[in-house]
C-alpha cells in the first residue's frame, strides 16, 4: 500500500521574492507512526504556547531558526521517502497564461501535482492512497481535481489498484503538516532564503527523487518561431 501526503510551498503569481513554486511529498508504510512521530516532537520540543496547536508550519515566524532545523531533522529520522518537483514562476507555459498573468492556476496545479504523482510509477501496490491540503482550485472542483488525477494514474497502475485522492485540513492530520515542512524547507533552498541550504542538507538523506518542470519551456518555444 502506498500511501503519498503532499503540500506545497510559493504561489503561481508574483509573491514577493519569491520565485519558486515547490510541491513536496513523502511516502511511509506507516502514516500512523509519522503522524505520532511529529506531534510527539512538537509536545516535547516546542514552546508552552506552540504546544496543543492543531497545526504548526514551516513558515511560522515564532519558530527561531535552531529549532527549525532541528524539527527538520526530526522528520528526515521518520522512516519517509520524499519525492518533489519545482518551478520558476516565469516558466510556467502561455497555455496557463492571459495577457502575461496566470488565469488557469487551478488547471495548472492538477497538472503539476500529477507530474509529481507519476514519480512514484511504475508501482504494484494494490492501494495508491493520496492526501493533500485543501485549497480552492480557480476553474477546477475538488470532484474535477479528483477525477482529472484518478484518469492521468489508472493506465500506469494495475487493473485492480484501488485509487484514493482525498483533499484534507491540515490542522487535521499531522502527516500533511509534515509536508508542509517538506515543501518550506525546499521553497526555502531554491527561493535562497535564510538557512536555505541547511534545510536541504538536512532532508537530502530523504530525498530520492526531484523534478524541474517547464525548464525548457520558453526557451523550446523560441526556437520553434525562429
Amino acid at each position: 500500500m502506498s500511501w503519498i501526503f503532499l503540500d506545497e510551498s510559493g504561489q503561481f503569481s508574483k509573491n514577493g521574492n519569491q520565485s519558486f513554486f515547490v510541491v513536496g511529498s513523502f511516502t511511509t508504510g506507516d502514516p500512523n507512526r509519522t503522524k505520532k512521530g511529529f506531534k510527539s516532537w512538537q509536545v516535547k520540543k516546542f514552546p508552552k504556547k506552540q504546544k496543543g496547536q492543531s497545526e504548526i508550519k514551516f513558515s511560522d515566524i515564532k519558530i527561531d531558526d535552531s529549532l527549525r532545523l532541528n524539527t527538520l531533522k526530526n522528520i528526515s529520522n521518520l522512516d519517509i521517502r520524499i519525492m518533489y518537483v519545482f518551478l520558476h514562476r516565469d516558466n510556467i507555459p502561455s497555455k496557463y497564461r492571459k495577457k502575461n498573468k496566470v488565469t488557469e492556476s487551478g488547471l495548472l496545479y492538477v497538472n503539476v501535482i500529477g507530474e509529481l504523482l507519476e514519480m512514484y510509477l511504475p508501482c504494484t501496490d494494490k492501494e495508491f492512497r493520496i492526501f493533500c491540503d485543501k485549497r480552492h482550485l480557480k476553474g477546477i472542483s475538488t470532484t474535477d481535481f479528483k477525477k482529472i488525477l484518478t484518469n492521468r494514474l489508472v493506465p500506469q497502475l494495475p487493473p485492480s489498484t484501488n485509487i484514493q485522492i482525498e483533499m484534507i485540513d491540515s490542522t487535521t492530520n499531522s502527516n500533511i503538516q509534515i509536508a508542509d515542512w517538506i515543501s518550506g524547507a525546499l521553497g526555502r533552498f531554491y527561493n535562497n532564503g535564510e538557512i536555505g541550504e541547511q534545510c536541504k542538507a538536512t532532508l537530502e538523506s530523504k530525498i530520492v527523487a526531484e523534478k524541474e518542470l517547464f525548464k525548457d519551456y520558453w526557451s523550446k518555444k523560441q526556437k520553434t518561431r525562429t
